[in-house]
């Protein structure tokens, strides 16, 4: 089949998300002006420089993330895993701006040390970020989208020493989930290697 955005698929969903998978969670930790702490996920995240490390989340709508970040310069990224996903899940429920998803998932807050944002206290890692840029999208005529991506630079990373081992992040026994398009996701318990040819 072949088909053009603008024009539709004809199926009962839309393939799009399900084709661009696995997508990492950014689960993104803010302030808003007042202090109040907010929790979001969002799947369109990922890293996108190493140096300096630099992160990117797209919110579709004007979220209180987003309005949070622009009002701070600052947010954390904190790792979903399989143990934490129903808590995921549950931070991702439409409250009120000011109300508390860490309280609504049952989650601990932890300070962070250097950006004012909280963290997920039970999170295998976390990323403090400060705001880069914040770009909204267009398309191709130049007509504004509802998406915005928020681009952040990582200046503190927090891991939970029980995943350190060999003096590497392990992955597979942090159980990363990822998120597949629908209402599917993925978790990581496995992984495998492969060296890079050389010219």
């Amino acid at each position: 089949m072949f088909y053009r955005p603008a024009e539709g698929h004809g199926l009962p969903h839309d393939p799009f998300k399900a084709i661009v998978a696995p997508r990492p969670i950014g689960w993104i930790s803010t302030r808003d002006a007042e202090g109040r702490p907010n929790l979001a996920p969002y799947s369109f995240f990922n890293a996108v420089a190493s140096a300096p490390p630099v992160v990117m989340f797209s919110s579709e709508s004007r979220k209180d993330s987003l309005r949070n970040i622009e009002a701070t310069g600052e947010f954390v990224c904190n790792f979903a895993s399989f143990d934490l996903r129903e808590a995921m899940n549950a931070s991702s429920a439409p409250l009120a701006p000011g109300a508390s998803e860490f309280e609504r998932a049952g989650l601990e807050m932890a300070e962070c040390e250097v950006v004012g944002a909280p963290r997920v206290a039970r999170a295998a890692a976390a990323l403090e970020c400060r705001l880069l840029k914040v770009v909204p999208l267009t398309d191709l005529d130049g007509s504004p989208t509802s998406a915005t991506v928020a681009f952040g630079q990582v200046v503190g990373v927090h891991i939970d020493d029980r995943f350190v081992r060999d003096g590497r992040f392990d992955l597979a026994a942090a159980h990363p989930i990822a998120r597949c398009g629908y209402m599917d996701y993925a978790s990581v318990d496995s992984l495998f290697a492969m060296v890079r040819p050389k010219a």
